[in-house]
């Protein structure tokens, strides 16, 4: 057996040397790459689960600079997996610097790896923490972004509200009384809570008092209380869209909670697949985006709305609404929180990582009856209240809803350019889809068109961008490929730039097309 498997080594080794272009066995055809490419175990997809195997073997060394990796059918046939599984974990690593592709040399660790941060794709989440592929916290490092960053999740970067925001910070600090600088309340400041409920009431048609508040680090620090809480009440399962934001389902898997995907339309999550789900595993509690559905771009419909409210009353459980991006809707004003229709059921997410930064580190949750004293993280550390008074002094004086009217008009504006682009640009059969909210569009390749070749492609003119399929809960098979689609973000995208990065995006699908 151990010959056997020397031998099986020995082969593999040859595969990759001449697949590489090697003249010989060097140190990287040498490597077992079964055992440097440990897969490890999660609820996390396969593709995501290689993808960081590859950055943490590159950052560790274990795969030097200028290195070639084996090609996508030698190291699947080796690790036991599909070929797709490594053609887009390559894919994503390429996209954020790791790897290097190019034509004729295959794919290479970069000269320069080891000191290479891990992805340029900003986060999702409120302090950065969604910027892997799998969505997990890093290294806390950060890779320099692509000349023409098209990755979804960013707010603009050039217009965050510095002068309005340093003006609350020093206003909140001169008048604070001695008290305010004391040990943090674990729930949030009490004015802070107050200010929030007020503005949610106002902009979101939310219905909660200061006492259902609790002040976050942000959205994924919400989800990591709610997920304990939900655990200590007796639940083991979380419904959850599909596709959809990783970092909050892993958050939740890491509580102990098995995440059950449930498919999404263009009206929302199927609640028919949810209620069917919902009987088969006994989950009591799902996690929903209903204003701006993430990756897909779709609104939760009224009727579904409403179904899932009544779901959740019918099986005494609950609604986690995530509101990352409510705020921005073009073609209307932006739809109320669902947490409206169900306070005692709902729980609602919110941060400052789309609306202004991750870098603030700010977010909340409003809780239904019952619920704050189990969310309550009195053990840890909060948000600090210098800057919790300053976000309250920044909601009081009105700057906030400032701040989002003027963003509200600047993505507009670059969404209707991007869209106005891709239309001009892309070869025939590719669409735009998804509503007009938000920060990214969702487009539909030609048939036939993959999407991760496209992402390969794209890195290649300095272009970064997003197949939908990296948002899966579920490992795709492959089989809809003529539906392949792409997540284009144009957050933090220039507005001189929108029509180059939509050219050589479409010059990306065209040298993908088969």
């Amino acid at each position: 057996m151990a010959s056997d498997q020397t031998n099986s080594r020995r082969r593999f080794a040859a595969d990759v040397s001449r697949a590489s272009g090697s003249s010989g066995p060097g140190p990287t055809a040498a490597l077992a790459w079964e055992t440097v490419l440990d897969l490890g175990e999660g609820p996390a997809p396969l593709h995501a689960r290689l993808g960081d195997a590859v950055r943490a073997a590159v950052l560790s060394g274990r795969v030097p600079p200028g290195a070639a990796l084996p090609p996508s059918r030698v190291l699947a046939e080796t690790l036991g997996v599909s070929r797709w599984v490594v053609t887009e974990a390559y894919g994503q690593v390429v996209a954020e610097g790791f790897l290097e592709s190019r034509t004729g040399s295959g794919t290479r660790v970069p000269l320069a790896a080891g000191t290479a941060p891990p992805s340029s794709r900003a986060a999702h989440d409120d302090v950065g923490t969604r910027a892997t592929s799998s969505g997990r916290a890093g290294t806390g490092t950060r890779a320099p972004r692509a000349r023409f960053d098209l990755g979804p999740g960013v707010p603009d970067l050039r217009h965050v509200p510095r002068a309005a925001w340093v003006r609350a910070l020093r206003e909140a600090l001169a008048v604070a009384p001695d008290a305010d600088l004391a040990a943090p309340d674990p729930t949030g400041h009490p004015a802070t809570r107050a200010a929030l409920a007020t503005y949610l009431a106002r902009a979101r048609h939310v219905r909660a008092g200061a006492g259902d508040v609790v002040v976050t680090h942000g959205a994924d620090d919400a989800m990591r209380r709610i997920a304990a809480a939900l655990h200590q009440a007796g639940h083991r399962a979380l419904l959850v869209e599909d596709p959809s934001w990783p970092r909050l389902r892993e958050t939740a898997a890491a509580a102990g909670l098995t995440p059950v995907p449930v498919p999404v339309d263009e009206d929302g999550v199927d609640v028919d697949a949810l209620l069917a789900a919902s009987r088969r595993t006994g989950a009591r509690a799902a996690l929903v985006t209903p204003a701006h559905q993430f990756p897909t771009g779709a609104a939760l419909s009224p009727g579904r709305r409403e179904a899932l409210v009544r779901w959740a009353r019918d099986v005494d459980g609950v609604l986690v609404e995530d509101d990352y991006d409510a705020e921005f809707r073009y073609d209307r004003r932006p739809v109320a929180a669902m947490q409206g229709l169900a306070p005692d059921r709902v729980m609602l997410l919110g941060s400052l990582s789309k609306t202004m930064s991750p870098g603030f580190g700010l977010g909340w949750a409003v809780l239904p009856p019952g619920w704050l004293d189990r969310v309550v993280d009195r053990g840890g550390a909060g948000p600090s209240t210098i800057d919790q008074l300053a976000l309250t002094r920044f909601l009081v004086s009105g700057a906030y809803e400032r701040h989002l009217r003027a963003s509200r008009g600047r993505f507009r504006r670059r969404r209707e350019a991007l869209v106005a682009a891709l239309g001009a640009a892309l070869p025939g059969g590719a669409s735009v889809t998804g509503i007009a909210a938000g920060m990214h569009a969702v487009v539909t390749l030609p048939p036939g068109v993959v999407a991760t070749d496209v992402v390969r492609e794209a890195v290649l003119r300095e272009v970064s961008v997003t197949a939908i399929e990296r948002y899966r809960a579920t490992a795709a098979d492959g089989s809809d490929r003529e539906t392949d689609r792409l997540v284009v973000g144009y957050g933090n995208l220039a507005d001189a730039r929108v029509e180059e990065a939509v050219a050589r995006l479409a010059a990306a699908v065209r040298a993908a097309r088969p």
